[in-house]
């Protein structure tokens, strides 16, 4: 009876579209299964035990999947998923309700953005449907993030997503990992929900991710394991109005109401700015210097964010020269590039509505100049929630940081670890990061170690857990590092033989694999010219970018057997086989170059050419004049570089916040080649300074280019007032005042949240400058809204934080008040609030809710003072 009523709900999940999706669908699916030569990747479709709709729905999941996700993960795998969420709609009030092109696509599909896929959806499932029984589906989304944020809350971290069991086991995650891991409990209920991105903040640096819902025949937002009493409200409702753009990945091929702004094999990008804040399309006209359309040329918008102009949308100029982009009503800087002619220039949108933007430039010439970048002013939208609203879930949300807290209580501790050093003969010391870091994958961590030290490789076993980052101790399994430290020769070099980890891709078992599967013949001619290696991945892997958008990267035994990869995969692939041959092989992390090492020599790789050679490199210096706020700019934060690629202009990923008198000041060698040099003064209120130059650096010569950071002509000015004899609690329990906290003189005063996003980034940027802050010499006062959030603050507290921070608690609530009224911030602004005053009672700078660089924006009023 069961499967009737499930075939005449859902049969023919595609059958019951539009005759156009379904053929649609078929034809994409006939396609991506033709390509396919190599390897047996389709044999779930021939068991005779599948229905209609699963036939349906695997035909929905194969035409649109990324190759990895079709050569790393069975059919079978997939067909579990299905039956979950078929089972589970039948089984909930809502999944009736639920329209069969919305179910298609934020229910069904087991991908959400670029994550390690896992058996989430029916472990999520079983735990959670207990607790929704009886709910309404409103309430049962709350109830859901509820639950997610006893499993786990944010901690920023590498931008490889974990699967959503691994942020289970960690008990923490980055946002992405975070809205990655609520859409999948979400789906595993059989409700709608898909992850939405700003790419990057228009008014500070970072990006963000969160989650919509759909309830009842609407979208709600809401923030990934950040509870609140109602839907469509968070801390970044106010940070989301000054949004410029926010967009989500659907899978598959949708025809939805939505804006589009990318359908690629994988997915269609759609755009959701509407939801949040207000916007306006621009038209770009791309043309050449006489005027004429140009078709087919790269259309770049940007947002500057972490001191480069971050590409938000790619398109290509339609034959009448134009592309376009709706967006919040801010500045964007727009590259246009066709061959190697380009042209670059601001936008702001609300204001322009078509703008011209000549191809007047040519790669090759040195130029420079200024943008002034203003973001779009906040405007957010509160829901109501009531006292008692709010009570109820400050009590369940402080009971889920206990549970939670309760499960990283049982994580190894100091104890347990020496245990386990003095039985497998380590240095307690010396497992001991790796131990702590592994969090609740230890026990994977420890079975690692424990064998290495039955075969006396203790030392080499720790090498290897060298090479990894946090996040690869999080979730790698001890077979995984088993293959790689067993199949490695023990006298190989450990960064580029040894280590597993290759760039971002999840971490396999390959070298046994390759060990296995090359011919012996083959590798004794791959490892004497390993450019052969080169050769051989030209001639015999299919590259298909267009296929593989999702970020993910094929693991390197898929593309062996299936012989085929997009760029990344492939630059991978061939790392993983030169190590598991034992040559010295790698991708540059600044450049991005494929390298190996033959007769001593570092040797880059030219894939499409098929040949190898060392890398054309010049010198770059840069001339920095200090201005009287920044002495020692840093990469990433106040400059960047980025080197021209054909197609625009490639970041180069140096080390986030490094100074420049550590990276530029001297002349260091950098690949030959084109460049784009983006600096930017952020000023108080999220506008930009912003200054751009392009030059050139050719091989064995030295190029000078100077660094501009340009500077406010604003002088610090006085903005509000504050009390500075306003009384607060010493956490002591005494009562003391700012005035006698501080002594005469300009100080800083913060009202914190706890535990939540943009505190913790706050606090965080300003332990980052504590050795600057301590020798500005005056107090930093922090205050805790009540005595219950100062103790959870210390049961968690952020470490380094400057020796000159003062703690207390506004019990009354009475500073935060007079801030507030003073600085006019509308009734629901999020904290932290900080502001510069004196005690003339001036107040100079004030920042309220979620801002990056924290730190910085302080230094720089105090310097200005």
């Amino acid at each position: 009876m069961r499967k009737l009523v499930c075939v005449g709900m859902l049969c023919a999940l595609l059958s019951a579209c539009t005759s156009p999706f379904e053929k649609q669908v078929k034809a994409d699916f006939q396609a991506k299964k033709a390509l396919f030569s190599q390897g047996d990747f389709f044999g779930v479709f021939d068991d005779e035990g599948l229905t209609a709709e699963e036939r349906d729905a695997l035909m929905f999941f194969y035409a649109y999947m990324p190759v990895g996700d079709i050569t790393d993960y069975s059919g079978n795998f997939y067909l579990e998923n299905i039956r979950s969420s078929f089972a589970t709609r039948e089984e909930t009030e809502w999944g009736k309700k639920i329209p069969d092109d919305v179910f298609r696509h934020f229910v069904l599909p087991v991908r959400v953005n670029n994550e390690a896929l896992d058996r989430s959806r029916m472990v999520f499932h079983d735990e959670l449907m207990p607790r929704l029984k009886g709910l309404a589906m409103y309430d049962a989304v709350l109830e859901v993030n509820h639950w997610c944020h006893e499993k786990a809350n944010y901690q920023p971290s590498d931008a490889r997503t974990s699967s959503p069991l691994a942020t289970v086991r960690t008990a923490y995650g980055r946002c992405g990992e975070e809205s990655t891991f609520l859409v999948a409990a979400l789906r595993s209920v059989g409700i709608p929900a898909r992850q939405v991105y700003t790419p990057r903040w228009a008014h500070t640096d970072d990006n963000h991710a969160w989650v919509e819902a759909w309830v009842d025949g609407k979208w709600y937002f809401l923030g990934a394991c950040e509870p609140e009493p109602v839907l469509n409200l968070g801390w970044f409702n106010e940070p989301a109005s000054r949004g410029m753009l926010m967009h989500t990945k659907v899978f598959g091929y949708y025809e939805g109401p939505e804006e589009v702004m990318r359908t690629t094999a994988n997915y269609t990008e759609i755009n959701v700015i509407g939801n949040y804040a207000q916007n306006a399309p621009v038209t770009v006209l791309v043309t050449d210097i006489d005027g004429k359309p140009v078709g087919d040329a790269c259309v770049r918008f940007g947002i500057y964010n972490y001191a480069e102009f971050y590409p938000v949308s790619s398109q290509k100029t339609g034959a009448d020269g134009r592309a376009s982009l709706s967006a919040g009503l801010g500045d964007m800087v727009v590259l246009a590039v066709k061959d190697r002619a380009f042209g670059i220039q601001k936008v702001s949108f609300g204001k322009d509505k078509e703008v011209k933007l000549r191809l007047e430039h040519q790669v090759g010439d040195t130029l420079s100049f200024s943008f002034d970048i203003v973001p779009p002013a906040g405007d957010p939208t509160l829901p109501e929630v009531t006292p008692e609203q709010r009570a109820e879930n400050d009590i369940r949300f402080n009971r889920e940081d206990s549970i939670r807290h309760a499960y990283i209580a049982s994580f190894p501790g100091a104890d347990a670890i020496r245990a386990f050093a003095s039985e497998t003969g380590y240095d307690a010391e010396a497992v001991a990061p790796y131990i702590v870091a592994s969090r609740g994958n230890a026990s994977e961590i420890e079975a690692f170690l424990k064998e290495a030290a039955g075969r006396e490789m203790r030392g080499r076993a720790l090498d290897l857990l060298g090479t990894l980052a946090e996040k690869d101790l999080r979730d790698a399994e001890a077979s995984v590092l088993d293959d790689h430290l067993y199949h490695t020769d023990s006298l190989a070099d450990v960064a580029t033989v040894l280590a597993p980890r290759i760039g971002y891709e999840m971490l396999t078992p390959y070298r046994s694999f390759f060990q296995r599967e090359i011919p012996e013949t083959d590798a004794a001619r791959f490892r004497a010219r390993p450019l052969e290696l080169v050769e051989w991945c030209k001639d015999s892997l299919t590259l298909r970018d267009d296929l593989c958008t999702v970020g993910t990267v094929i693991s390197p035994e898929g593309v062996w057997k299936s012989r085929m990869a997009d760029r990344t995969s492939r630059n991978t692939f061939f790392v993983a086989v030169a190590r598991s041959l034992g040559i010295p092989a790698w991708i540059d992390r600044v450049t991005g170059y494929v390298l190996y090492k033959e007769n001593g020599k570092d040797v880059a790789v030219d894939f499409e050419s098929g040949r190898s050679e060392q890398v054309a490199e010049g010198t770059l210096k840069l001339d920095y004049t200090p201005i009287p706020r920044l002495g020692d700019p840093s990469y990433a934060r106040h400059f960047s570089l980025s080197r021209f690629d054909g197609e625009g202009f490639a970041l180069q990923v140096y080390p986030d916040f490094e100074p420049w008198s550590k990276l530029f000041k001297e002349p260091v060698p950098v690949p030959a080649g084109y460049y784009m040099m983006v600096s930017g003064t952020r000023l108080a209120k999220g506008g930009v300074l912003a200054q751009v130059s392009f030059f050139g650096v050719e091989q064995d010569k030295e190029t000078d280019a100077g660094l501009v950071m340009r500077e406010s002509e604003e002088a610090v000015s006085v903005i509000g007032s504050f009390n500075s004899e306003s009384k607060f609690q010493t956490p002591e329990g005494g009562e003391t005042s700012v005035l006698l906290t501080t002594g005469r003189g300009y100080f800083i005063v913060g009202i914190l949240g706890v535990g939540d996003e943009p505190t913790n980034h706050a606090l965080k940027d300003i332990a980052a400058k504590a050795s600057e802050l301590e020798k500005w010499g005056r107090k930093i006062v922090l205050l805790f809204p009540s005595r219950a959030a100062y103790e959870k603050y210390q049961s968690a507290p952020i470490e380094g934080l400057p020796s000159t921070v003062v703690f207390g608690i506004d019990a009354d609530g009475s500073i935060e008040v007079a801030i507030r009224q003073e600085m006019k911030l509308q009734a629901g602004t999020p904290l932290p609030v900080f502001i510069v005053a004196d005690t003339f009672n001036r107040v100079v700078f004030e920042s309220h809710g979620y801002t990056i660089g924290m730190g910085d924006q302080l230094l720089h009023t105090v310097h200005g003072l």
